[in-house]
């Protein structure tokens, strides 16, 4: 094996393992209460999701503020956020049209 094929090999693992170590992990606390004895559900990931950009900003100043609420039932909290956060942030979907061409 030459030189170039073992450093884009190795390349390719340090990129890997990059990857995976940034994957998200189970959420032991999703399912149960929080404090106020509440779950949160697909409306409040939702609106979690569109006021994303401005906790976001306030949680870079203040431990009180998380971005996410981690007492959740699951997928469709998951599924709130990301559709709130697409719906504020742009979501890509001007985007995927592309520019017409005018000849």
């Amino acid at each position: 094996m030459g030189f170039q094929k073992a450093f884009w090999l190795g390349l390719v693992c340090v990129a890997g393992l990059l990857l995976v170590g940034c994957a998200a992990g189970p959420n032991a606390l999703a399912h149960s209460a929080g404090p106020d004895g509440r779950i949160a559900g697909f409306w409040l990931g939702l609106w979690h999701g569109f006021i994303c950009p401005v906790t976001f900003i306030i949680s870079l100043f203040s431990d009180k503020v998380h971005l996410y609420e981690v007492h959740n039932n699951g997928g469709w909290y998951d599924f709130g956020f990301v559709l709130g956060a697409c719906m504020i942030l742009g979501g890509g979907g001007k985007s995927a049209c592309g520019k017409k061409s005018t000849a």
